[in-house]
């Protein structure tokens, strides 16, 4: 331990306690740092070790810390298949568009084998096609699972586990499993099995979703339509009160004249086919009062059911506009 006198020297402390050498650095010939004249330089201290920015002792020299070259290219190649498969840009929707068209196929012979006529011709390309589509989507199932480990929340077992429990993962897996189950039971000749199964491969349908894997589209209209969700709500409570009261009154318009409308079923299905506009044609008024209760009705009904359907396609648009004009606002 050093000392200070009352006159300002410096003295070692009792015999006990570890010497140390006291010098000045701008005196001292052999001071290794002679820039700095007149520090105060005690030797046989230990100097404190540099840390790293987790405040370790760094083990290495300049190069440590740097991760090998092998390393480096795993990193890389994992950053660029993940970005690929998850965040396609440029020349990567070219995987992305010969993925859609396999599905596409797909669907479009799963169509055509329920076909008498096509059933036998479709058969032997559907198969082919199957067994290509389970092996690209099998291999690019576990390659979402390898590459998904370039983002700090998904490293590790328990990240792969929780990538692989996203909905889009669930789909594949789940239609890669169906995928397998319909050729397995069609290539042991099992009719049985095959009938069951034959309806799962219109699971292939739920890979049209996994086109749009980030789900910009599916945003998009929910927040617009959740912006909007008073106005829709109000138009769906209108129209349901509409339907309600057309029905029944034309129930007792019609009821005893017109097999057509027996029950108060029968006017709520004629009422809801009427004001979608769908008109089925299958039930229809006969009575002068029943034609004029449907038509007056049918005049205030269709506004109302018509306009929830026509708000999704529109109000994107509005959304957008708005998002767009804001800035000239302010």
């Amino acid at each position: 331990m050093v000392q200070k006198s009352r006159n300002g020297g410096v003295y070692p402390g009792t015999s006990g306690e570890k010497k140390l050498k006291v010098g000045f650095v701008g005196l001292d010939p052999g001071a290794p740092d002679s820039t700095r004249d007149g520090a105060l330089l005690i030797a046989g201290s230990e100097a404190p070790k540099r840390g790293s920015v987790l405040s370790k002792p760094r083990t290495g020299g300049a190069g440590a810390g740097k991760p090998p070259k092998r390393n480096a290219f795993y990193r890389k190649l994992q950053n660029f298949l993940y970005n690929v498969l998850e965040r396609p840009r440029g020349w990567a929707f070219i995987y992305h568009a010969y993925v859609f068209l396999l599905v596409f196929s797909c669907l479009v012979l799963s169509v055509f084998s329920t076909i008498k006529e096509y059933e036998k011709s479709s058969e032997g390309a559907l198969y082919i096609l199957e067994i290509v589509t389970i092996v690209v989507f099998g291999v690019e199932y576990f390659v979402r699972i390898w590459a998904a480990g370039c983002c700090c929340r998904y490293r590790g077992w328990r990240g792969r586990l929780k990538f692989a429990r996203k909905p889009f993962c669930v789909i594949d897996i789940m239609v890669l499993i169906a995928s397998i189950a319909v050729l397995a039971a069609g290539s042991q000749g099992n009719v049985f099995a095959t009938s069951a199964l034959r309806s799962l491969r219109f699971l292939q349908i739920l890979r049209m979703i996994r086109m749009d894997r980030r789900g910009g589209t599916w945003k998009l209209l929910g927040s617009v339509v959740y912006a909007h969700s008073k106005e829709l709500v109000t138009a769906w409570y209108i129209g349901f009160l509409c339907l309600i009261l057309a029905s029944f009154l034309v129930y007792l318009a019609e009821k005893g004249e017109n097999d057509h409308f027996d029950t108060y079923a029968d006017a709520l299905w004629w009422g809801l086919i009427t004001l979608t506009t769908i008109g089925y044609g299958d039930k229809y008024p006969q009575t002068w009062n029943g034609r004029l209760l449907a038509a007056t009705f049918t005049l205030i009904g269709v506004s109302f059911f018509a306009l929830p359907a026509v708000s999704p396609a529109c109000l994107p648009a509005l959304g957008i506009l708005g998002v767009s004009e804001a800035p000239r606002k302010t």
